[in-house]
């Protein structure tokens, strides 16, 4: 992925007003992410932990959408899989995050929702920069290239739910 800068990033997002976009909290360590290793950028907010953001390039520049974490259930032991980088993690390592439609969809109340890694490290999962719980990445006869497209693929389709 391309490096952003607070500017790109903001003009991004398509399912918030003006208002929540100059609101939002931005990731303090944007000169220090791993850009290379990035398929998407994603963060979440430090004051409000149940909202998350995502970033990701698309054929039309760059996509950004805001998204609400479901209540985690405490204690819950099971290990949950994430729709896009196919990584699983016990417990609370992946979360149902739900994104307000854009347009006049979103404004009525509809949403989408996918089971992502509640860290959003997938890129770096998928690079094997960043470890899973043991059992966390299943031995797969895909090439880490295809793995990677695959994971692009997942994201494009939520992104197209958003924005459709």
């Amino acid at each position: 992925m391309e490096p952003l800068t607070e500017r790109d990033i903001r003009a991004s997002f398509v399912n918030c007003t003006k208002g929540e976009v100059k609101r939002l909290a931005m990731p303090r360590d944007l000169a220090e992410r791993p850009w290379d290793d990035l398929d998407f950028l994603g963060w979440r907010d430090q004051a409000a932990p149940q909202r998350a953001y995502l970033v990701a390039g698309s054929g039309d520049g760059v996509t950004g959408v805001a998204l609400r974490l479901a209540s985690s259930h405490a204690g819950q032991a099971r290990r949950s899989m994430c729709s896009l980088c196919l990584t699983t993690h016990p417990g609370g390592g992946v979360s149902l995050m739900t994104a307000r439609k854009a347009g006049p969809s979103g404004q009525q109340g509809n949403s989408v929702g996918i089971y992502i890694c509640a860290d959003l490290a997938c890129s770096l999962y998928l690079r094997g920069k960043k470890s899973a719980a043991p059992g966390g990445r299943l031995h797969e006869s895909l090439t880490q290239q295809e793995q990677i497209e695959r994971t692009s693929a997942n994201l494009a389709g939520f992104l197209d739910r958003v924005v459709g």
